[in-house]
């Protein structure tokens, strides 16, 4: 017996209350599942089937240092259990390959992801989600999609960075009505100390690599971002949309 999420145990946990299901019928699936080995090993990769279990998510698979094929033949196990599917940091050739596997596979091309959407519990409210620049939106789609796949709402809200403050003031009702923002930018990283000062949500901040020499790959808007004096910011490594969709959807399940 394959358990695929947690929706699904807690389904068999309402049948059971409900009368719908015995105690037996419902303590036989648990110790089926609970047999079942936790990961499938393929030799070069070792999937962990039992990660949506513990986390509420499947295992993402990170594109990066990974042939098409075997790319393909993880994201194929994934999907094989009934499971929504990420692949992060993922180019065309990747795409076209799972998708000769996985039909339903769909490629993101600015942020540079691969899914299959699949049954998750909803995010309580709506993840906002702000970029300073155009430059800084692969980063903040990767965040984005990533938040979307673990079943959450997303308002974009893009192109609002400090140059031309008005912008971002003029997205004040937006930014208030989220549960949680997820602020991205490069260069100096200032903007999610101005959107901090003006919610009461958490904010995550991502710095990017986008910026003229000074800006040292990223470094200075992470050191920006670390030293804010806003409260409620919390940061995550350069470029690293994925993480911030993550935590950002946590907070959203809460």
């Amino acid at each position: 017996m394959t358990l695929k999420n947690e929706l699904e145990l807690r389904g068999w946990l309402q049948d059971l209350s409900e009368g719908r299901s015995s105690v037996e019928t419902t303590s036989a699936r648990i110790l089926a599942a609970l047999k079942e080995q936790p990961f499938e090993d393929l030799g070069f990769a070792k999937v962990d089937h039992h990660r949506v279990i513990r986390q509420g998510f499947p295992e993402v698979v990170l594109g990066l240092g990974k042939t098409p094929g075997q790319i393909a033949a993880i994201a194929s196990q994934i999907v094989s259990r009934g499971q929504p599917l990420l692949v992060t940091r993922a180019d065309e050739a990747a795409w076209n390959t799972v998708r000769s596997v996985v039909p339903d596979a769909q490629y993101h091309a600015v942020a540079r992801c691969i899914t299959v959407k699949g049954e998750c519990a909803p995010g309580k409210g709506t993840i906002a989600l702000c970029s300073a620049g155009t430059s800084d939106q692969p980063v903040a789609e990767e965040a984005a999609v990533t938040a979307e796949v673990l079943g959450n709402t997303v308002e974009r809200i893009y192109d609002v960075g400090v140059a031309g403050i008005h912008r971002v003031l003029s997205q004040r009702d937006r930014l208030s009505a989220a549960r949680v923002v997820i602020v991205v930018a490069g260069m100096e990283g200032a903007l999610p100390s101005v959107v901090a000062g003006m919610v009461g949500v958490p904010v995550i901040g991502v710095p990017t690599s986008i910026g003229y020499g000074a800006s040292f790959g990223g470094i200075s808007a992470l050191l920006g971002m670390l030293n804010s004096c806003a409260n409620g910011v919390s940061v995550v490594n350069i470029d690293n949309g994925y993480g911030a969709g993550c935590i950002a959807s946590m907070i959203n399940h809460l």
